[in-house]
């Protein structure tokens, strides 16, 4: 029982880090080299569709590390997944703190009514994420190893 949840916990958690990496170093740059309405637009439908799902993905992954180091406390590796779950819960402060006000802003941005700012704002969300994706590398990576 403790094996399968080790592998679903990695491969869920590690789906994730996936995702997020993809927005950082594949979606970003896509989305920043179309023309500035299409990039704006893009950006807003982006946060749209992830900020419904990405708070679940976070929450349940941190829940799955939460019961790996609970159930293999005595097991190899405990320190590991319990430092995969610091930094796990950190990546959610952070997202909930500096991340989520950010894009909960942007995702209701059109053309029209988007502030002077937006793309500041969006650079400094995205520079936060780059962060967040290391933290996220490293738990992923610390899972990886306590298998």
């Amino acid at each position: 029982m403790l094996d399968s949840l080790e592998v679903v916990t990695t491969v869920v958690v590690g789906l994730m880090v996936g995702v997020e990496f993809a927005v950082a170093f594949v979606m970003g740059p896509v989305l920043n080299a179309l023309p500035e309405d299409s990039a704006q637009l893009g950006h807003a439908h982006g946060g749209r569709m992830l900020g419904t799902v990405m708070p679940f993905w976070y929450i349940g992954s941190l829940v799955l590390v939460g019961i790996w180091a609970g159930a293999g406390w005595h097991h190899h590796g405990a320190g590991l997944v319990v430092t995969a779950g610091g930094l796990l819960l950190l990546s959610v402060v952070m997202s909930v703190l500096l991340l989520v006000p950010i894009n909960n802003r942007n995702r209701t941005w059109t053309p029209e009514n988007r502030p002077a700012d937006w793309k500041q704002q969006l650079r400094r969300w995205e520079r936060l994420h780059y962060v967040r994706v290391v933290i996220l590398i490293g738990a992923f990576a610390l899972l990886t190893i306590a298998l």
